[in-house]
């Protein structure tokens, strides 16, 4: 990591950015600004969660089976209509909505994809642990700028992506973004009511000490997954070994530990869930992006989760992602060569 030398907002940074491309028009800042004004509500909304009584679960169930919490509902709500009248989007996927969500009629049509998972984390809403917002941004291929977006502007493999990122919310709001140039990290100072540069052109390490896994679900892993898992426990003669494990059950927690830290985060297929648990779309593939701007390396266990083309918008997938040494021997014992 490479502590800042400045004190800089993230409107003004972004500004800085696109003052370097001469085809920059301002609409990916104005894009950004309007996010992360909806990042802001959102913290809010977490700070006061309890206080609002918009902690515990609604009546309603997601498109992939899970009970809806509350919190869950008002963030996805947030970002929505943060974002569909800017004129900036052609259309949005998310987590919480079972099909694409369209930009309405009355608003202008733009050329950016929004994919976002509104709320990460639900399990540790109610007890009041790290949670937090993920995106992916893509630009519309579908023609006509007037039309509606469709499946296939969202259904683009990650490596199309042209900005990705996260917001926290834990003991300070931290929103982490790249643009294919660096990962870069911004704390929110609810003082001035600004995201202020904290970390810039942040590097995982080569080699981390730490695992990330629900070994919960041992029971139902690959024997070669459990191999990989004792193997980190095990002493080894160089040191490096054993590693220690940190779970905080919010993926986009874990993560970001990892991504400062180095180390591995693993969510594998089981025999439960044979194609993998997290989202391809609106989960990985910004994730892998942010990890491989970072220097590290994101797959599902044979392949690079950047190259995978989706087939539809809540396609699950393994995912192992972190320091470049610890996912290359993750595959190495995934795939029997070790």
């Amino acid at each position: 990591m490479i502590k800042v030398s400045r004190f800089i907002t993230l409107d003004n940074f972004i500004t800085k950015q696109e003052n370097h491309h001469v085809d920059a028009t301002g609409e990916f800042t104005s894009f950004m600004h309007d996010l992360t004004f909806a990042v802001r509500l959102i913290a809010r909304e977490v700070r006061s969660a309890g206080i609002n009584d918009i902690i515990g679960l609604t009546n309603d169930v997601n498109v992939h089976g899970e009970q809806v919490k509350k919190l869950d509902m008002i963030a996805n709500e947030i970002i929505i209509k943060s974002m569909n009248h800017t004129g900036k989007l052609a259309v949005m996927a998310s987590e919480e909505n079972e099909e694409l969500i369209q930009i309405p009629s009355k608003y202008p049509k733009g050329k950016y994809v929004l994919v976002f998972d509104p709320l990460d984390g639900s399990s540790n809403i109610d007890v009041n642990v790290t949670i937090g917002t993920i995106f992916g941004l893509y630009k519309r291929v579908s023609e006509g700028e007037d039309n509606d977006g469709n499946t296939e502007d969202v259904l683009q493999p990650g490596y199309k992506q042209i900005a990705a990122g996260y917001a926290l919310y834990g003991s300070s709001t931290v929103f982490v973004y790249t643009t294919g140039n660096g990962v870069n990290a911004f704390t929110y100072d609810p003082t001035v009511g600004e995201f202020i540069l904290s970390y810039e052109g942040i590097t995982i390490p080569e080699r981390g000490k730490y695992y990330s896994t629900n070994e919960g679900n041992t029971y139902k892993w690959s024997q070669e997954f459990k191999n990989y898992i004792n193997h980190l426990k095990e002493k080894s003669e160089d040191g490096f070994r054993p590693y220690s494990a940190r779970y905080i059950g919010s993926g986009v927690a874990d993560i970001h530990r990892t991504l400062l830290y180095g180390g591995i985060f693993a969510y594998p297929a089981d025999v439960n869930s044979p194609n993998g648990k997290l989202r391809l779309v609106y989960e990985c593939n910004p994730l892998a992006m942010l990890i491989e701007q970072a220097g590290g390396m994101a797959t599902n266990g044979k392949d690079r989760i950047l190259d995978l083309q989706p087939k539809n918008i809540h396609e699950r997938s393994p995912l192992f992602l972190g320091s470049k040494y610890d996912v290359e021997e993750c595959m190495a014992f995934l795939n029997g060569t070790k």
